[in-house]
């Protein structure tokens, strides 16, 4: 159980570089850090496509991490 746990984490956490690295950058230089915030709360939505879905797998493949990591801990 604890070989198979381990395995499934490693995969997770392969994926999930690669799925973060494939993201494109949400803003550039010093005013998209003050103004960043701001933008994603008010500003529209500008996800469209492959940036929504990576956005999605990543979120899922963080919840996965996560929860394999305390299963992992726990056996």
């Amino acid at each position: 159980m604890h070989v198979l746990l381990m395995t499934l984490l490693v995969i997770v956490a392969l994926s999930l570089i690669v799925v973060v690295l494939l993201q494109s950058g949400s803003s550039a230089g010093l005013s998209g850090a003050i103004s960043g915030g701001a933008e994603q709360l008010f500003g529209k939505q500008k996800a469209r496509g492959l940036d929504l879905v990576l956005q999605r797998v990543t979120i899922i493949l963080s919840v996965l991490f996560f929860v394999l990591a305390i299963l992992v801990v726990k056996f």
